[in-house]
């Protein structure tokens, strides 16, 4: 995929792998100082995250990013199991929120999921409501809310759309 996403440098979708990982770290932890601030807690499980647990990840999950320029400004995970796909680490470089790659990189993993996943979850921080909007808009739904150190989560589902 290539575009604009409301920047004039094209983007592309890139498979993300365990050479990635220190570079996929520093972007996860940039992008959760929003959340944490949001949730007033800095020790979200993805801040706390070290090197070798983001290389572990990125060997079992299905790993994308998108780059502008060599820099890696947005990435996701996928986690298969069975028929689900569970969205994880969806993020966007600070100075690029607000500009559609997190919309668009998690429309581009729905595609690119293996094609026995016919269902998406996702969670987020109950105080998140940026993404909490971005996943309603996109299909996803509220299905429970659970909670998690001292916080709530909110857990979505999206049924897979299949090309007609």
């Amino acid at each position: 995929m290539v575009g604009q996403l409301g920047h004039p440098s094209p983007v592309k979708l890139l498979r993300l792998g365990v050479a990635d990982a220190g570079e996929v770290l520093t972007l996860q932890r940039a992008a959760y100082v929003t959340e944490a601030r949001a949730h007033d807690d800095f020790d979200l499980p993805p801040l706390l995250e070290t090197l070798p647990e983001t290389r572990a990840a990125l060997s079992s999950d299905l790993s994308w990013g998108f780059r502008e320029h060599g820099r890696l400004v947005a990435s996701v995970r996928l986690s298969v199991s069975g028929d689900v796909g569970v969205v994880g680490r969806l993020v966007v470089a600070p100075d690029r929120q607000g500009h559609g790659l997190g919309r668009e990189l998690l429309l581009a993993t729905e595609a690119a999921a293996p094609p026995a996943v016919t269902v998406f979850r996702l969670f987020t921080g109950s105080k998140s409501v940026g993404p909490q909007a971005m996943y309603l808009k996109l299909g996803y739904r509220e299905t429970h809310r659970t909670p998690e150190h001292g916080h709530e989560l909110v857990h979505f589902e999206k049924a897979r759309v299949q090309p007609s």
